[in-house]
């Protein structure tokens, strides 16, 4: 359980998504907020993010979601929308996005999705070559600048008296004689702070190590291919058996998939007009993926004061667990979508 309040005084060791996140709803509550990175604000694995905010399963799966998390998906638009209004222009693009396979069979809809016809989809995606017979339609859906929402996250942090600290690595986190948390040590030396908070993806488990804690985080690779493209090409999401597509700005697309080669060979068959798409670029940045693959989120009770949050899917999740880490650290309200999330489970 968390005492109330937890913390008015913390440190955030991550200026990712999630870190960002954190950080701006905790000082937006009203807390003393030290946010610290070694980089620039998104920089890490949230720049090589496809960044598809959906309430389906990752890559668009159908069904009813399950798990310790499925809660968390469920709110996942409705907290970038609440996030938009408190931050106006941040970069969120309403999209929908359209889902399907090869074997042509009508899918299960899953939350926030319809089973549409060919004739939907052609008016969906008029460039489409083929349209299947059946796919999975989701209105809700968007995809976000990663890095521009962080960075905006960052920013909105700082209006609200946080102090930044950014190019600052974090070598240790520190602990008093008793035990409890007293802040972080970094390249440029100490910040103070009774409860610190890991939200630095894979660097989180080497972090929680010397204080005795387990996290069992590993890095995974996920590859971001950007492709000059005509505009118009892709309005939405697009989710297939060969890709996840979008496009990002006028002349530009973006693909998380496994092959440059394959996936520029299935984008130019799938769209008419894409004969002149051209790979520009590849990304590969090391997400944190939790053993069981479900969000690490909460208090570690035998290092009292030190908080983890730690997830795959960050920009999903990111909006929606800001605010609910920050009620629990700030309030000292236990959060029940947090429930079974908490890293006590390992």
């Amino acid at each position: 359980m968390l005492s109330s309040p937890v913390s008015k005084d913390l440190v955030v060791v991550g200026a990712g998504i999630v870190g960002a996140s954190v950080a701006y709803h905790a000082a937006q509550a009203g807390a003393a907020v030290t946010l610290v990175d070694g980089g620039r604000p998104g920089a890490g694995v949230t720049a090589n993010s496809f960044a598809w905010v959906t309430l389906a399963g990752p890559s668009g799966t159908s069904g009813v979601q399950e798990g310790p998390a499925a809660g968390l998906r469920a709110t996942a638009t409705a907290e970038y929308h609440r996030l938009g209004t408190e931050l106006p222009g941040l970069p969120v693009t309403w999209s929908g996005s359209l889902t399907w396979t090869r074997d042509g069979s009508a899918p299960d809809a899953g939350p926030g999705q319809a089973v549409v016809d060919a004739a939907t989809v052609a008016t969906l995606e008029p460039t489409v070559r083929q349209p299947p017979e059946w796919a999975l339609w989701a209105p809700s859906d968007g995809a976000i600048d990663s890095v521009g929402v962080t960075e905006r996250l960052v920013a909105g942090a700082r209006a609200h008296g946080a102090q930044v600290h950014l190019d600052t690595p974090v070598t240790a986190v520190r602990r008093d004689a008793a035990g409890q948390i007293d802040g972080v040590e970094t390249a440029a030396g100490y910040l103070s702070g009774t409860t610190v908070v890991l939200a630095a993806g894979v660097a989180t488990a080497a972090l929680a190590a010397p204080l005795g804690v387990r996290v069992p985080v590993d890095p995974s690779p996920a590859t971001l291919f950007r492709f000059s493209a005509p505009a118009g090409l892709v309005r939405g999401v697009v989710n297939t058996e060969d890709f996840d597509l979008r496009q990002v700005a006028a002349d530009r697309l973006i693909a998380a998939a496994d092959s440059p080669e394959q996936t520029l060979a299935a984008i130019r068959s799938t769209f008419h007009g894409a004969e002149s798409v051209e790979l520009l670029s590849t990304h590969v940045g090391m997400r944190p993926m939790p053993a069981d693959g479900e969000p690490i989120v909460g208090p570690v009770a035998e290092v009292p004061g030190l908080y983890l949050a730690v997830m795959h899917s960050a920009v999903t999740y990111a909006a929606a667990v800001g605010r609910l880490v920050a009620r629990e650290l700030v309030d000292g309200t236990v959060e029940s979508a947090l429930s079974g999330c908490r890293p006590d489970r390992f």
